[in-house]
Protein backbone atom coordinates (compact mmCIF):
# COMPACT_ATOMS: atom_id res chain seq x y z
CA UNK A 1 0.00 0.00 0.00
CA UNK A 2 2.68 2.45 0.95
CA UNK A 3 4.91 1.35 -2.53
CA UNK A 4 1.27 2.09 -4.37
CA UNK A 5 0.63 5.60 -3.18
CA UNK A 6 4.52 6.43 -3.33
CA UNK A 7 3.92 5.53 -6.87
CA UNK A 8 0.67 7.86 -7.25
CA UNK A 9 2.54 10.79 -5.66
CA UNK A 10 5.18 10.33 -7.71
CA UNK A 11 3.49 9.98 -11.19
CA UNK A 12 1.20 13.19 -10.13
CA UNK A 13 4.43 15.00 -9.69
CA UNK A 14 6.04 13.90 -12.88
CA UNK A 15 2.85 14.58 -15.11
CA UNK A 16 2.71 18.00 -13.63
CA UNK A 17 6.30 18.76 -15.08
CA UNK A 18 5.64 17.34 -18.24
CA UNK A 19 2.89 19.24 -18.29
CA UNK A 20 5.05 22.29 -17.51
CA UNK A 21 7.77 21.24 -20.22
CA UNK A 22 5.51 20.41 -22.79
CA UNK A 23 5.10 24.04 -23.46
CA UNK A 24 8.50 24.65 -24.57
CA UNK A 25 7.24 22.00 -27.15
CA UNK A 26 4.34 23.89 -28.91
CA UNK A 27 5.22 27.53 -28.15
CA UNK A 28 7.01 29.90 -30.99
CA UNK A 29 5.92 27.69 -34.06
CA UNK A 30 4.05 28.88 -37.06
CA UNK A 31 3.68 26.01 -39.35
CA UNK A 32 1.88 28.26 -41.99
CA UNK A 33 4.31 31.16 -41.67
CA UNK A 34 6.02 31.45 -45.53
CA UNK A 35 5.47 40.84 -41.89
CA UNK A 36 1.25 47.78 -39.61
CA UNK A 37 2.70 51.08 -40.98
CA UNK A 38 4.77 50.07 -44.01
CA UNK A 39 4.20 46.35 -43.61
CA UNK A 40 1.70 44.06 -45.64
CA UNK A 41 -1.41 41.78 -45.51
CA UNK A 42 -0.46 38.70 -42.84
CA UNK A 43 -1.87 35.44 -44.53
CA UNK A 44 -3.99 33.43 -42.23
CA UNK A 45 -2.19 31.21 -39.64
CA UNK A 46 0.93 32.82 -40.30
CA UNK A 47 0.84 34.65 -36.55
CA UNK A 48 -0.91 32.27 -34.65
CA UNK A 49 -1.02 33.75 -31.47
CA UNK A 50 -1.81 36.91 -32.02
CA UNK A 51 -5.24 37.80 -30.27
CA UNK A 52 -7.31 41.00 -31.17
CA UNK A 53 -9.26 42.68 -28.04
CA UNK A 54 -12.00 44.23 -28.12
CA UNK A 55 -14.55 46.28 -26.42
CA UNK A 56 -18.16 47.93 -27.25
CA UNK A 57 -16.46 50.78 -24.86
CA UNK A 58 -14.14 51.33 -28.17
CA UNK A 59 -16.22 50.73 -30.76
CA UNK A 60 -14.59 47.18 -31.14
CA UNK A 61 -10.63 46.37 -31.40
CA UNK A 62 -8.50 48.80 -29.05
CA UNK A 63 -5.74 46.57 -28.30
CA UNK A 64 -3.52 43.55 -29.29
CA UNK A 65 -1.92 40.97 -27.66
CA UNK A 66 -0.32 37.49 -27.42
CA UNK A 67 -1.12 34.13 -26.27
CA UNK A 68 0.98 32.31 -23.70
CA UNK A 69 -0.52 29.45 -23.08
CA UNK A 70 -3.86 27.76 -23.47
CA UNK A 71 -5.66 30.31 -20.66
CA UNK A 72 -3.21 33.76 -21.14
CA UNK A 73 -3.06 36.58 -23.34
CA UNK A 74 -0.43 38.90 -22.96
CA UNK A 75 -0.50 42.82 -23.56
CA UNK A 76 0.06 45.89 -22.48
CA UNK A 77 -1.59 47.71 -19.01
CA UNK A 78 -1.67 50.56 -20.41
CA UNK A 79 -4.76 49.35 -22.72
CA UNK A 80 -6.44 48.42 -19.07
CA UNK A 81 -6.24 51.93 -17.74
CA UNK A 82 -10.20 53.38 -18.12
CA UNK A 83 -13.02 51.42 -17.26
CA UNK A 84 -14.68 49.55 -19.79
CA UNK A 85 -17.30 46.91 -20.87
CA UNK A 86 -16.88 43.00 -21.48
CA UNK A 87 -13.79 42.63 -22.48
CA UNK A 88 -14.03 40.07 -26.03
CA UNK A 89 -10.62 38.14 -26.81
CA UNK A 90 -10.61 36.86 -30.70
CA UNK A 91 -7.86 34.28 -31.69
CA UNK A 92 -7.27 32.82 -34.85
CA UNK A 93 -8.96 36.39 -36.47
CA UNK A 94 -7.30 37.44 -39.81
CA UNK A 95 -9.91 39.85 -41.23
CA UNK A 96 -11.83 42.60 -38.25
CA UNK A 97 -15.37 41.97 -41.16
CA UNK A 98 -16.74 38.99 -42.19
CA UNK A 99 -16.03 35.84 -41.39
CA UNK A 100 -12.94 33.88 -39.79
CA UNK A 101 -13.10 29.99 -40.35
CA UNK A 102 -10.59 29.63 -37.85
CA UNK A 103 -11.76 31.98 -35.03
CA UNK A 104 -13.10 31.38 -31.59
CA UNK A 105 -13.13 33.64 -28.73
CA UNK A 106 -13.57 34.06 -25.12
CA UNK A 107 -14.09 36.76 -22.87
CA UNK A 108 -12.02 37.68 -19.72
CA UNK A 109 -12.26 36.11 -16.83
CA UNK A 110 -9.98 38.72 -15.15
CA UNK A 111 -7.19 41.31 -15.88
CA UNK A 112 -4.10 41.64 -13.73
CA UNK A 113 -1.90 44.54 -14.80
CA UNK A 114 1.80 44.78 -13.68
CA UNK A 115 1.65 46.55 -9.81
CA UNK A 116 4.51 48.38 -10.87
CA UNK A 117 3.07 49.81 -14.19
CA UNK A 118 4.21 54.05 -14.31
CA UNK A 119 1.47 55.48 -16.04
CA UNK A 120 3.46 58.85 -17.06
CA UNK A 121 6.40 56.40 -18.16
CA UNK A 122 5.02 53.69 -19.63
CA UNK A 123 7.87 51.67 -17.77
CA UNK A 124 6.87 48.05 -16.89
CA UNK A 125 3.81 48.52 -19.64
CA UNK A 126 2.30 44.91 -19.37
CA UNK A 127 -0.80 42.94 -18.55
CA UNK A 128 -2.28 39.73 -18.32
CA UNK A 129 -5.71 38.33 -19.69
CA UNK A 130 -7.21 35.28 -18.29
CA UNK A 131 -9.28 33.57 -20.50
CA UNK A 132 -12.64 32.62 -19.45
CA UNK A 133 -11.77 29.09 -21.09
CA UNK A 134 -8.92 27.04 -22.58
CA UNK A 135 -8.38 27.31 -26.11
CA UNK A 136 -7.27 24.55 -28.40
CA UNK A 137 -4.30 24.87 -30.24
CA UNK A 138 -4.21 24.03 -33.71
CA UNK A 139 -1.99 25.76 -36.97
CA UNK A 140 -4.50 29.00 -36.37
CA UNK A 141 -3.91 29.03 -32.45
CA UNK A 142 -1.19 28.64 -30.98
CA UNK A 143 1.21 30.05 -28.07
CA UNK A 144 4.21 32.18 -28.77
CA UNK A 145 7.86 31.63 -26.90
CA UNK A 146 8.74 34.25 -24.52
CA UNK A 147 12.17 35.88 -24.47
CA UNK A 148 14.02 34.45 -20.93
CA UNK A 149 15.61 36.39 -18.33
CA UNK A 150 18.66 37.60 -20.03
CA UNK A 151 18.00 37.49 -23.06
CA UNK A 152 19.81 40.19 -25.64
CA UNK A 153 19.22 41.68 -28.66
CA UNK A 154 22.17 43.41 -30.84
CA UNK A 155 21.54 46.50 -32.62
CA UNK A 156 19.90 45.93 -36.00
CA UNK A 157 18.55 42.03 -35.30
CA UNK A 158 15.60 41.28 -37.04
CA UNK A 159 12.21 41.62 -35.63
CA UNK A 160 8.65 41.82 -37.02
CA UNK A 161 5.53 43.53 -35.57
CA UNK A 162 1.74 42.73 -35.96
CA UNK A 163 -1.65 44.00 -35.41
CA UNK A 164 -4.78 45.83 -36.67
CA UNK A 165 -3.24 49.23 -35.91
CA UNK A 166 -3.62 52.52 -38.10
CA UNK A 167 -1.69 52.52 -41.00
CA UNK A 168 -0.49 56.13 -40.76
CA UNK A 169 -0.75 58.03 -37.31
CA UNK A 170 -4.12 59.49 -36.93
CA UNK A 171 -5.27 57.15 -40.11
CA UNK A 172 -7.66 54.76 -40.29
CA UNK A 173 -7.60 51.33 -39.12
CA UNK A 174 -7.03 47.93 -41.68
CA UNK A 175 -9.29 45.36 -42.08
CA UNK A 176 -6.72 42.46 -42.46
CA UNK A 177 -4.13 41.87 -39.96
CA UNK A 178 -0.96 43.41 -40.73
CA UNK A 179 2.88 42.30 -40.08
CA UNK A 180 6.21 44.48 -40.48
CA UNK A 181 9.96 43.54 -40.34
CA UNK A 182 11.62 46.08 -38.55
CA UNK A 183 14.85 46.36 -36.61
CA UNK A 184 16.00 46.74 -32.95
CA UNK A 185 17.04 50.10 -32.29
CA UNK A 186 20.19 50.33 -29.64
CA UNK A 187 19.37 51.31 -25.97
CA UNK A 188 21.87 54.33 -25.96
CA UNK A 189 20.49 55.40 -29.40
CA UNK A 190 17.26 55.29 -28.35
CA UNK A 191 17.65 56.94 -25.36
CA UNK A 192 19.14 60.31 -27.61
CA UNK A 193 16.11 59.98 -29.92
CA UNK A 194 13.97 60.48 -27.25
CA UNK A 195 15.78 63.22 -24.92
CA UNK A 196 14.33 64.10 -21.28
CA UNK A 197 12.05 60.89 -21.85
CA UNK A 198 13.67 58.09 -20.00
CA UNK A 199 13.80 54.48 -21.74
CA UNK A 200 14.65 52.28 -19.37
CA UNK A 201 16.13 48.53 -18.54
CA UNK A 202 12.63 47.79 -18.75
CA UNK A 203 12.17 49.08 -22.66
CA UNK A 204 13.40 47.69 -26.11
CA UNK A 205 13.32 49.86 -29.29
CA UNK A 206 12.70 49.14 -32.78
CA UNK A 207 12.39 50.83 -35.79
CA UNK A 208 13.70 52.49 -39.19
CA UNK A 209 15.90 55.66 -37.32
CA UNK A 210 16.70 58.44 -39.16
CA UNK A 211 14.61 56.78 -42.11
CA UNK A 212 11.14 55.89 -40.71
CA UNK A 213 8.02 54.43 -42.63
CA UNK A 214 7.94 51.35 -40.83
CA UNK A 215 6.64 51.25 -37.42
CA UNK A 216 3.49 49.79 -34.85
CA UNK A 217 0.60 52.66 -34.72
CA UNK A 218 -2.57 53.52 -32.35
CA UNK A 219 -3.98 49.92 -32.02
CA UNK A 220 -1.46 47.94 -32.34
CA UNK A 221 -0.77 48.67 -28.56
CA UNK A 222 -0.27 45.02 -26.44
CA UNK A 223 1.17 43.43 -29.47
CA UNK A 224 3.69 41.31 -29.78
CA UNK A 225 7.21 42.14 -31.04
CA UNK A 226 8.99 38.92 -32.47
CA UNK A 227 12.48 37.62 -33.36
CA UNK A 228 12.72 34.63 -35.11
CA UNK A 229 15.61 31.61 -34.29
CA UNK A 230 15.29 29.28 -36.86
CA UNK A 231 11.60 28.01 -36.88
CA UNK A 232 10.95 29.09 -33.42
CA UNK A 233 9.33 32.35 -33.08
CA UNK A 234 10.33 34.23 -29.57
CA UNK A 235 8.47 37.45 -28.04
CA UNK A 236 10.93 40.07 -27.07
CA UNK A 237 8.46 42.82 -26.89
CA UNK A 238 5.05 44.61 -26.36
CA UNK A 239 3.26 47.26 -28.51
CA UNK A 240 3.64 50.32 -25.61
CA UNK A 241 4.41 53.84 -26.81
CA UNK A 242 5.74 55.80 -29.33
CA UNK A 243 6.06 59.49 -30.45
CA UNK A 244 3.98 59.78 -33.76
CA UNK A 245 3.94 56.55 -36.40
CA UNK A 246 6.87 55.37 -38.42
CA UNK A 247 8.71 58.89 -37.43
CA UNK A 248 12.26 58.82 -38.73
CA UNK A 249 13.02 60.28 -35.15
CA UNK A 250 11.65 58.28 -32.87
CA UNK A 251 11.66 54.55 -32.94
CA UNK A 252 8.48 52.45 -31.10
CA UNK A 253 9.31 51.47 -27.46
CA UNK A 254 7.87 47.80 -26.43
CA UNK A 255 8.19 46.36 -22.79
CA UNK A 256 11.63 43.99 -22.61
CA UNK A 257 9.79 40.18 -22.33
CA UNK A 258 12.49 39.21 -20.58
CA UNK A 259 12.79 41.49 -17.37
CA UNK A 260 9.35 39.83 -16.18
CA UNK A 261 10.02 35.89 -16.08
CA UNK A 262 9.42 36.02 -12.60
CA UNK A 263 6.12 38.11 -12.80
CA UNK A 264 4.51 36.09 -15.69
CA UNK A 265 5.50 32.50 -14.11
CA UNK A 266 3.88 33.55 -10.89
CA UNK A 267 1.14 35.15 -11.61
CA UNK A 268 0.05 32.64 -14.68
CA UNK A 269 1.02 29.71 -12.01
CA UNK A 270 0.48 25.87 -13.36
CA UNK A 271 1.53 25.67 -17.01
CA UNK A 272 3.99 28.34 -17.34
CA UNK A 273 4.57 29.72 -20.61
CA UNK A 274 7.51 28.65 -22.62
CA UNK A 275 10.62 30.98 -21.82
CA UNK A 276 13.55 30.43 -24.01
CA UNK A 277 16.64 32.71 -24.12
CA UNK A 278 17.86 34.52 -27.26
CA UNK A 279 21.16 35.86 -27.67
CA UNK A 280 20.95 36.62 -31.30
CA UNK A 281 21.60 33.97 -33.31
CA UNK A 282 21.75 31.50 -30.39
CA UNK A 283 19.05 29.99 -27.87
CA UNK A 284 18.56 27.77 -25.23
CA UNK A 285 15.73 26.84 -23.67
CA UNK A 286 15.09 28.91 -20.05
CA UNK A 287 17.44 26.64 -18.01
CA UNK A 288 15.62 26.84 -14.25
CA UNK A 289 12.96 24.26 -15.43
CA UNK A 290 14.66 21.67 -17.12
CA UNK A 291 17.18 21.59 -14.63
CA UNK A 292 14.27 21.71 -11.58
CA UNK A 293 12.63 18.77 -13.49
CA UNK A 294 15.72 16.64 -13.93
CA UNK A 295 16.79 16.91 -10.36
CA UNK A 296 13.09 16.84 -8.81
CA UNK A 297 12.71 13.10 -10.80
CA UNK A 298 16.35 11.80 -10.17
CA UNK A 299 15.58 12.55 -6.50
CA UNK A 300 11.80 10.94 -6.39
CA UNK A 301 13.42 7.35 -7.76
CA UNK A 302 15.23 6.75 -4.60
CA UNK A 303 12.77 7.73 -2.45
CA UNK A 304 10.05 5.10 -4.04
CA UNK A 305 13.01 2.29 -4.30
CA UNK A 306 13.07 3.30 -0.03
CA UNK A 307 9.30 3.04 0.70
CA UNK A 308 9.49 -0.03 -1.22
CA UNK A 309 12.24 -1.36 0.50
CA UNK A 310 10.66 -0.68 3.95
CA UNK A 311 7.41 -1.61 3.05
Amino acid sequence: MKFNTALSVAATILLNIAGSLCQLDVCGQAPLNNKIVGGEDATAGAWPWQVSIQSATFGGHFCGGSLINKDWVLSAAHCFQSPMSTIRIYLGRQSQSGFNLNEVSRTARTVINHPDYSDPTHDNDLALIQLSSSVTFSNYIRPVCLAATGSKYAAGSDSWVTGWGALQSGGGAPDILQEVMIPIVSSRDCSNAYGSLEITSNMICAGLLNQGGKDSCQGDSGGPLVNRNNSLWIQSGIVSFGIGCADPKYPGVYTRVSQYQNWITSTVGSNPPGFVEFNNNAFIHSPSLLLFSVSLTLSIIPFISSLYLSS
